[in-house]
């Protein structure tokens, strides 16, 4: 038997030609302030990928608002204020940052000028005392590192309609948790909620079925290289910042801020090898068929295939 394939696949440039009349509302100056460490954002990625997903995204979000206000029809119940949920994974240096930032201001950017506002899951993640405590410092960012259940009721309580919920905030400077910083979330129109984990569910339990945080998004997007080149930007990452934020002494890497090209390059293959590569294998890339659109990426950091899942 053939096996069905549950995705439509695009190369950039048929995906480009789905933008349609969709305008450019962002500019140099915007585009500088989105990209990411050692990324290739450009006007022109933007065209070709992120307008024709502006696109869809404003249809979806369109026809999903006009099933609810059918079902409230039905109910005799009053229109309800519950945001529309994307939820966006990849793994570590794939470029997920950025591609939930460009998202995040190219949808509040529609004509109705919706409210978006952006959850990273570091937020979620044990505090280093707690992971430390539990022997899981070497494996920060796996599924176990998380603080599943704050999320998943973070998540649940966005999807429920209620507004101003504080979700806690996380500093890369320090590489942890902030104990004594909350963000407030007020009543958005759109949430895009991204991270290593959002569409991971955990293994099979014997206490029957589970309820996980992707059960709530309305639309996934997975952010997709080859293995070794996401390695590959990870080291040219980590060099990078050796000499910027790493620089830092308040830093929590500030210790390999002196390191050598070789030795840094050294330390970063290592810490890929050990960490970042087996969970992407083992945990992130096994979710991406969970996805609703898959952007794969090609060396130089572009979009070369779309794949979206059909309806």
């Amino acid at each position: 038997m053939t096996e069905i394939d549950p995705y439509l696949h695009f190369n950039a440039e048929a995906w480009s030609k789905l933008r349609a009349t969709t305008p450019m509302t962002l500019d140099q100056a915007d585009i500088e302030r989105l990209q990411g460490v050692n990324e290739n954002l450009s006007m022109d990625e933007i065209e070709r990928t992120y307008l024709p997903l502006s696109r869809l995204l404003s249809l979806y979000v369109g026809a999903v608002q006009e099933l609810s206000r059918t079902t409230n029809t039905f109910l005799g119940t009053p229109p309800d204020d519950v945001p529309y949920l994307i939820g966006l994974a990849g793994s570590v240096a794939v470029g997920k940052s950025t591609s939930a930032r460009v998202l995040q201001t190219l949808l509040s950017r529609w004509p109705n000028s919706p409210r978006v506002d952006l959850i990273t899951t570091d937020g979620f993640l044990y505090p280093n005392a707690v992971l430390k405590e539990r022997g899981l410092m070497s494996r920060k960012g796996f599924p176990e590192s998380y603080d599943q259940r704050a999320l998943l009721e973070c998540v649940s309580r966005l999807k429920s309609g209620e507004q101003n919920i504080e979700i806690p905030v996380y500093s890369h400077l320090t590489y942890d948790v902030l104990p004594d910083r909350r963000r407030l979330i007020e009543a958005p129109d759109v949430i895009i909620i991204e991270g290593l984990n959002v569409l991971q569910t955990g293994a099979a339990t014997p206490a029957g079925p589970r309820v996980f945080v992707s059960d709530y998004f309305d639309f996934a997007i997975y952010i997709d290289a080859d293995p070794a080149v996401v390695r590959t930007w990870y080291i040219e990452r980590f060099l990078t910042l050796r000499k910027s934020a790493f620089a830092d002494p308040r830093s929590y890497f500030s210790r390999y801020a002196s390191l050598s090209d070789e030795e840094a390059t050294e330390t970063a293959s290592g810490i890929w090898d050990a960490i970042n590569g087996p969970n992407l294998v083992d945990n992130i890339a096994p979710t991406r068929e969970r996805s609703d659109l898959i952007l794969h990426k090609g060396l130089n950091h572009m979009v070369e295939e779309i794949r979206l899942r059909r309806l």
